[in-house]
């Protein structure tokens, strides 16, 4: 039997572009209606919106800087009463301001865990009174192979990303018993705007430790989010996939 989530209500943070714009575009082309979740490119969040549209499904964009604690709980109530529920949240705002630790400024760091991790905890916080009314739900959290690998000018990045992981074994413990299945995907190298900006060596470079040698793309990445949140994962919770080219074997 197919995937299919049909009568399913989903919001994705940071779903205007890369990874986020994919997963809004494959929980929609399974049958989700989708919340548009973006901080800045309203443009970029009003054609994936377009996208969802043309598939017959409802798409509303919301504009929230999620790591903002106010604004994090606005959006959970806006996407609730634009879509009529709330079945499936996949958390995936992110940044990165890379920098090694001696040179590293105290806001980036503050702007990093706020914006990766710290935004998990508000929208997960609302989000779950929903769904634990409901005895139903499904969180998704992305993080990064960084969080098991860790990498050289990124100890920001990779203890945030690490700190998701943490949270989400936590909360899956917390809420299994009210069916609300809480799992991570660890993205490895994947073709975004941020791949984009690398020279070619430091392409290369990547590459050479991708037992695939090749990026992956930000599909590969929603279409594990998309098995996430359909019933053929329903006995699986505090789970983390590594969709990384085989780098964590």
């Amino acid at each position: 039997m197919p995937m299919e989530l049909a009568g399913k209500a989903a919001l994705v943070t940071g779903a205007s572009r890369g990874i986020g714009r994919a997963c809004a575009l494959k929980l929609a082309e399974l049958g989700a209606d989708v919340a548009v979740n973006y901080s800045s490119n309203r443009d970029k969040a009003e054609e994936v919106v377009l996208k969802i549209q043309e598939m017959g499904r409802q798409a509303v964009a919301l504009k929230a800087d999620v790591s903002k604690r106010e604004e994090a709980e606005t959006l959970i109530d806006e996407a609730i009463r634009a879509l009529g529920g709330l079945d499936i949240l996949v958390n995936n705002a992110g940044i990165a301001r890379d920098s090694l630790l001696i040179r590293m400024k105290e806001e980036d760091w503050s702007q990093v865990l706020d914006t990766n991790l710290s935004s998990v905890f508000f929208t997960t916080k609302s989000a779950c009174k929903y769904m634990m009314k409901k005895r139903q739900g499904r969180i998704i959290n992305i993080s990064s192979v960084v969080a098991v690998s860790g990498n050289a000018g990124q100890a920001n990045y990779a203890a945030s990303k690490a700190g998701v992981i943490g949270f989400s074994k936590s909360i899956a413990k917390e809420f299994a018993p009210r069916n609300i299945l809480v799992n991570v995907i660890a993205p490895g190298f994947i073709e975004t705007d941020m791949t984009d900006a690398l020279t070619e060596q430091q392409k290369d470079s990547i590459l050479s430790i991708v037992p695939l040698k090749r990026y992956g793309k930000p599909e590969d990445v929603a279409n594990v989010a998309a098995f996430l949140a359909s019933e053929e994962s329903r006995y699986l919770t505090g789970q983390v996939i590594c969709v990384d080219g085989g780098m964590n074997m």
